[in-house]
């Protein structure tokens, strides 16, 4: 991935703005997920195919990851 400007990020619904640990989305024409920190819109960007994201949603709204 080395042109993310067309992407369209959306950032996590638990976002509050209070500076904590938050991140955006954005789809990919692949089908994948890019991932990248909101506080830090220009730094790393992972991309995650759509299994992957949609097992690590899955795990985290499960309570798997805490």
């Amino acid at each position: 991935m080395t042109d993310i400007s067309p992407l369209q990020w959306r950032k996590s619904s638990y976002s509050n703005g209070s500076g904590g640990n938050c991140i955006e989305i954005a789809e990919l024409a692949s089908g994948g997920t890019a991932v990248r920190d909101s506080k830090d819109p220009g730094g790393s960007v992972i991309g995650v195919s759509h299994r992957a994201w949609g097992d690590f949603v899955e795990a985290v709204r499960d309570g798997r990851l805490g």
